[in-house]
């Protein structure tokens, strides 16, 4: 009787020591409970007629890039789908009072909601879970980096605004399955800039939204649509482009007060057209890049640069004209009729001394005349048939110094007269080129002012 209960005894101790197994926890049992009999490929409704509203929640955290030459823009968003799982439905009572669980996106049913706009997506981290409470409530939360095409007007660069849509749609499913809704009101959407990154180069003004349904094939399909309204800041470009090329154009107008006979003016012009050029190569990859039209800043560089070669034409056909004047001067010096007489008989000097007298003549009939007593002089010269004396030689060097003394003040008259019909054409053309600059910088600053304030 005792080795019975010596037995007894030992076989309970054993029992003690032997650790009891354990029970799943109420989170597993939950988990298993719910996805026992769950088919993701369902639309999760009992009443197949009944349609799965999706509600649908957009932030914009940043403007990544805009690029006019693809027409795309890179967005930063914080992305919330919300809709009711009529089958991921339990009592928290029977599971620890647990109210709000994660699940595995891959293991429940997930709508086809796309974005239409949607190219390419960007560095986005894959979130594999989503939330899932008691009432059967599915929120599934995206941090999302994508590339949307937009058709970016890049007109008014870099005074511009941008309009990019994105429009949520199912893919296959028509308005009768799943629709669409705001989680929050379009007021609310609209006007929210608390997560956006307000120190870049765009500016968010407001994300309006609206809903449609559209038609097709007989079949309605729900749309929502985020409109991201951005402005750039033209800071940056005003600073590094605008204000360098009017500096450079100030300096093309100041140089016109260089003088005409300086000779320095056309080089200092051709110096400064160098420069722009130099410029305009060094910033080509600051500006934007299009297929279809030309922004409005480039039209401004190319008419700056046309204004420059404008403005050294002009100069150059000034000082040709002054220097054609000079040309012609020269061959109607006196100095050839001195070196013909040094050289000639005097017959020859008389015939040269007649013909720079003609010569002056013609030039300076008005100011100047020309005795005809000693026209007759030289013609009774011209009958000596002999060597001149002494006497005679004096006579006929004194007659040329005076030739070519008034030559030489006649040559000096009309090369003055010259200079101040050059200086008056190139002041009218100056002011020619002033008006032109003048009316070219308001047409421009309209343009960019109406963009910018519209």
């Amino acid at each position: 009787m005792s080795l019975i209960w010596l037995t007894l005894l030992l076989s309970a101790h054993l029992a003690e020591c032997v650790p009891e197994k354990q029970k799943r926890s109420a989170l597993n049992q939950l988990t298993r409970t719910l996805l026992r009999k769950y088919d993701c490929g369902v639309r999760p409704v009992h009443n197949w007629t009944s349609p799965t509203v999706i509600y649908i929640d957009l932030i914009l955290q940043s403007v990544l890039d805009v690029d006019g030459k693809t027409q795309s823009i890179t967005t930063s968003i914080w992305y919330r789908q919300i809709w009711t799982d009529e089958f991921l439905v339990w009592d928290p009572e029977e599971f620890d009072g647990i109210n709000e669980i994660s699940l595995s996106s891959d293991a429940i049913w997930i709508p086809d909601v796309i974005v239409s706009e949607f190219v390419d997506e960007g560095k986005s981290l894959p979130i594999p879970y989503v939330y899932v409470n008691s009432s059967g409530s599915v929120k599934y939360y995206r941090p999302m980096q994508v590339v949307l095409a937009c058709s970016l007007e890049m007109y008014a660069f870099p005074f511009d605004k941008q309009n990019c849509s994105l429009t949520f749609r199912s893919w296959l499913h028509s308005v009768k399955e799943i629709d669409l809704a705001l989680w929050r009101s379009a007021e609310a959407i609209a006007n929210d800039k608390r997560e956006f990154m307000n120190d870049g180069e765009w500016e968010l003004l407001s994300i309006p939204s609206s809903y449609w349904q559209i038609r097709q094939d007989d079949t309605s399909y729900a749309h929502i649509q985020f409109n991201v309204l951005i402005r750039r800041r033209p800071l940056l470009y005003v600073v590094g482009l605008l204000i360098p090329s009017i500096f450079l154009m100030l300096v093309d107008v100041t140089s016109f007060y260089l003088p005409l006979s300086s000779g320095t003016r056309i080089a200092f012009k051709i110096s400064i057209l160098l420069g722009y050029t130099l410029f305009r190569v060094n910033l080509t990859d600051e500006l934007p890049a299009t297929a279809v039209n030309t922004p409005l800043i480039g039209v401004f560089f190319a008419v700056c640069m046309a204004m420059l070669m404008l403005s050294l034409i002009k100069s150059i056909l000034v000082v040709k004209l002054l220097h054609h004047s000079e040309k012609e001067a020269r061959q109607m010096s006196v100095s050839a009729c001195l070196l013909d007489k040094y050289g000639s008989a005097a017959h020859s000097f008389t015939e040269s001394a007649l013909t720079s007298v003609r010569t002056l003549d013609r030039i300076n009939g008005a100011d100047y005349e020309f005795d005809a007593s000693l026209e007759e002089d030289l013609l009774s010269l011209n009958e000596i048939p002999e060597v001149p004396s002494g006497l005679e030689w004096l006579l006929q060097e004194l007659v040329s110094l005076h030739l070519a003394f008034s030559q030489e003040d006649s040559e000096s008259s009309a090369q003055a007269e010259w200079l101040a019909l050059c200086s008056k054409l190139d002041c009218f053309l100056f002011r020619f080129y002033l008006l032109v600059l003048a009316s070219y910088a308001a047409t421009l600053l309209m343009l960019w002012a109406s963009w910018s304030f519209a």
